[in-house]
């Protein structure tokens, strides 16, 4: 399947960003009553210098500012404002800010597309009425920037004034309140609404933010993608600029598929789907809010990691066992140390101390501040990405912590070594309540990484190092860009191809299918199984027709030889009562291995492959990997090798592998069918794809074996 070249997108820093009007304000109107007055509060609060217009029909000053009847009355056109007034009137004001040449504005009114017909037919007038200037939402509380004050916001926040940080982007305005309540002492520079996203969606936020020399890293909290094409182009340029993106991607319910005909439906749902595409497009996906606030940490102190090599150091061994659990099942490594490794590390502690990794150097040095410094640059000198000292202090008023101090400012003396290789330490709290805010602000501001949580941590350690994955893979031009392919409509007429018809097609392409017959009569059937029956070669029978499920319906006779006709005149009058023709093939040799391959639809993400363990099984395993088009064969092998069903295919002691190499092949094959169907293809069904052992020659991963043979398939298409 061809390909095209990865395009790495560059954007000058001199640029000016189509929203810095509304991004960056010098002036800021704020339209409405209590809302309105919300906004200049928290922009007081804030801090910010530039000049506030309050816009109110009837009163004089809103807060002691005076306030101005219209927008027409203002001194100037304002850079950003926050429109705080029902939806009718905020058509009439987003059109009088776009005549007056307004830098952008924030649409806070619910009741727009979100709702019914009538609002959908709103949210139109709205784009029209804004035209080309920028607007956020509407049905959003708006954004703040943190470096300079300007708020534009009806609500509390938690932030504070910063030169630099994480940006959050969510299309949750509640959800971002909480997460500006953080204190974790990660910085934050902007805070930015999607709302419906009626102009300005995820990706034109996540350009922006990633043009901006102020922001370190971007966490998203997503619950629809909106255009997939423009979010992948804007996370590229984000990759291009170093700047990491973390996402939550809510609401991944398994529905939402065109169809769930297929087994594949049933594996590719919208979440499966959406993981998928945040891999490809190098986003860090987690699952919680704490672990998206500690990956963006992360990336604010460290940015991208160059691997996910790491050690761990603990006063308790039972940190040092939680640590390496945690950590494996997060996919990071703990190098063994060498002799001459362990031993400089070791130099300076009682000699009763055992060093590893993780190790654990009890409580013997504690306090001792030259010791644990000369740990400590031995431990810098390894090559590893990311070292981390466990550390929990008491609670407040249960006794001294200056011992604490001493173990902080021997990791930060060690940033200084001369022959340091690691990367940046993190000193790591394993319950994030047991980090007091002085002490994290410390770490911070000793060049560190101050960590809350355990899992919390080693997930974002995972993620950043995900992240740096793939920008070295884009550096290498082993990333292909995501091609969104829609995929036919779902219709009344959009039959079933017959299985007969299916394997012809999908035979044409180079995916291996049986010899079949497709027979009329019961004779036709008798000569079709004698024919294919030589050498004592079984044949299996089947109705032909618009039948997703021929086994639920009685529809499928196996084992059927010239050796007993009558049998087989049986199985083909009870077929024929059925359909109106039966489908004659010999039956494939016993497999190493059952696969499904399949192609399934999504209502956002379009057509995508899917591959994983079939047969009876499909379900109760659910192991199953998604591709997304393009791919390469490098990207079908990792995918396999990612199942669980992967060790079969190599040859599980001492049996005979898969012949992995024909497999590649037969995906590579449906890739090519899909491109050349993807306008009316709606879904596709392989399964049970049967994978024979490899020849001695070949091996599991050879050139050559015997082979894969699609043993059952369906496929819908638009007519």
């Amino acid at each position: 399947m061809s390909a095209p070249a990865t395009v790495l997108i560059d954007f000058p820093m001199s640029q000016t960003p189509k929203f810095h009007r509304l991004l960056n304000p010098k002036t800021i109107a704020v339209v409405g009553g209590s809302w309105a007055a919300a906004v200049i509060e928290q922009c007081e609060r804030m801090g910010f210098e530039g000049e506030i217009w309050p816009v109110h029909p009837s009163k004089t000053d809103v807060r002691g500012r005076r306030a101005y009847a219209s927008i027409d009355a203002l001194p100037a056109a304002p850079d950003a404002t926050f429109v705080g007034v029902n939806r009718a009137a905020t058509l009439e004001v987003v059109r009088a800010l776009s005549a007056r040449g307004a830098g952008g504005a924030t649409c806070f009114a619910a009741g727009w597309a979100e709702v019914e017909a009538e609002g959908e037919a709103m949210q139109a007038a709205l784009l029209e009425a804004a035209g080309d200037m920028p607007i956020f939402g509407p049905n959003c509380y708006g954004l703040i920037n943190y470096c300079t004050g300007a708020t534009l916001w009806p609500d509390v926040h938690g932030g504070s004034r910063v030169e630099r940080g994480a940006a959050l982007i969510c299309q949750s305005s509640n959800i971002a309140i909480n997460l500006t309540m953080q204190r974790r002492a990660l910085p934050l520079s902007f805070v930015l609404t999607v709302g419906n996203g009626a102009q300005v969606g995820l990706g034109d936020m996540i350009e922006e933010l990633a043009a901006d020399e102020r922001v370190t890293s971007i966490g998203l909290y997503i619950e629809g993608f909106g255009d997939p094409a423009r979010f992948a182009q804007a996370v590229a340029a984000a990759h291009a600029r170093g700047v990491g993106v973390v996402a939550i991607k809510a609401g991944q319910s398994e529905g939402g598929q065109a169809l769930a005909l297929t087994h594949t439906a049933s594996l590719a749902g919208g979440a499966a789907v959406a993981s998928a595409f945040l891999a490809r497009t190098g986003v860090a996906e987690v699952a919680t809010l704490p672990t998206l606030l500690e990956t963006l940490k992360v990336l604010h102190f460290k940015g991208a990691l160059d691997n996910c090599r790491v050690i761990s150091v603990s006063c308790s061994g039972g940190e040092a066992g939680l640590m390496a659990d945690l950590g494996a099942a997060a996919g990071l490594e703990f190098p063994a140390l060498s002799e001459a490794e362990a031993a400089r590390i070791g130099e300076s502690l009682n000699p009763l101390v055992t060093v590893s990794n993780p190790f654990d150097y009890n409580t013997f040095d504690w306090g001792d501040s030259a010791a644990l410094g000369a740990m400590w640059a031995g431990i810098m000198a390894l090559d590893v990405a990311h070292p981390m000292l466990v550390i929990d202090w008491p609670a407040e008023g249960t006794g001294p912590t200056h011992t604490w101090d001493v173990a902080i400012e021997a990791v930060g003396a060690a940033l200084n070594g001369s022959d340091r290789r690691a990367g940046v330490p993190a000193l790591v709290a394993s319950l994030p309540e047991n980090m007091p805010g002085a002490a994290a602000e410390k770490i911070a501001g000793l060049g560190l990484v101050p960590g809350h949580g355990l899992d919390e941590h080693l997930q974002a350690v995972a993620g950043a190092a995900q992240i740096g994955g793939h920008r070295r893979a884009l550096a290498n031009a082993t990333v292909l860009p995501v091609q969104i392919l829609p995929g036919g409509r779902a219709s009344g007429s959009s039959p079933m191809l017959d299985e007969a018809a299916a394997k012809t097609r999908l035979g044409s392409f180079g995916i291996p299918v049986p010899e079949h017959r497709t027979c009329a009569s019961v004779e036709e059937a008798v000569a079709a199984v004698v024919d294919f029956g030589h050498a004592g070669t079984r044949c299996a029978m089947k109705i032909l027709g618009d039948f997703p499920h021929k086994t639920e319906l009685g529809g499928v006779r196996l084992g059927l030889g010239a050796d007993d006709l009558d049998a087989v005149r049986s199985a083909a009058r009870a077929l024929l009562n059925i359909s109106g023709a039966v489908l004659v093939e010999p039956m494939a040799d016993k497999p190493v291995v059952e696969m499904i391959l399949g192609v399934a639809q999504d209502p956002a993400l379009g057509l995508h492959v899917v591959l994983g363990a079939g047969g009876v099984l499909t379900e109760i395993l659910a192991d199953s990997e998604i591709l997304l088009f393009p791919y390469a064969e490098a990207d079908v092998r990792a995918a396999l090798e990612r199942l669980r069903i992967w060790p079969l295919l190599a040859g599980y002691r001492g049996a005979a592998g898969g012949d992995v190499s024909a497999l590649v092949g037969a995906v590579m094959a449906l890739g090519d069918f899909v491109q050349a169907h993807a306008d009316r293809l709606i879904e596709l069904d392989i399964n049970p794809l049967f994978v024979h052992a490899a020849t001695e020659a070949s091996g599991a991963g050879g050139a050559s074996g015997a082979g894969v043979m699609a043993v059952d398939a369906l496929v819908r298409m638009t007519d």
